[in-house]
């Protein structure tokens, strides 16, 4: 079973709202997700943009992929990247 993160709308007829999901590439757009990570405003100015970075990253760790769409909004809200895991004391001295 693979993971995306992705979008799920959401709001009435051309008043969009969007949740940022952890959900399997089987199901459907507005379906069964496997948890929620954030929310997407566009229709606000400016547009909200408000994500759960620290369970991105635990997502990403997974091996989840962003969407193109997630990922532009991953940049916005200030994610840099994955940040290093500090090494245990046993693997410091196992190398």
């Amino acid at each position: 079973m693979a993971t995306r993160i992705r979008l799920t709308r959401h709001g009435s007829k051309k008043h969009p709202f969007y949740r940022v999901v952890a959900a399997s590439t089987d199901a459907p757009r507005d379906g069964r997700f496997i948890e929620q990570l954030g929310h997407y405003d566009p229709t606000r100015e400016p547009a909200i943009i408000n994500l759960k970075l620290d369970k991105i990253e635990t997502w990403v760790r997974r091996g989840a992929l962003p969407s193109s769409t997630v990922a532009r909004l991953m940049k916005k809200a200030g994610w840099k990247g994955l940040t290093p895991i500090a090494a245990t004391p046993a693997a410091a001295a196992e190398g």
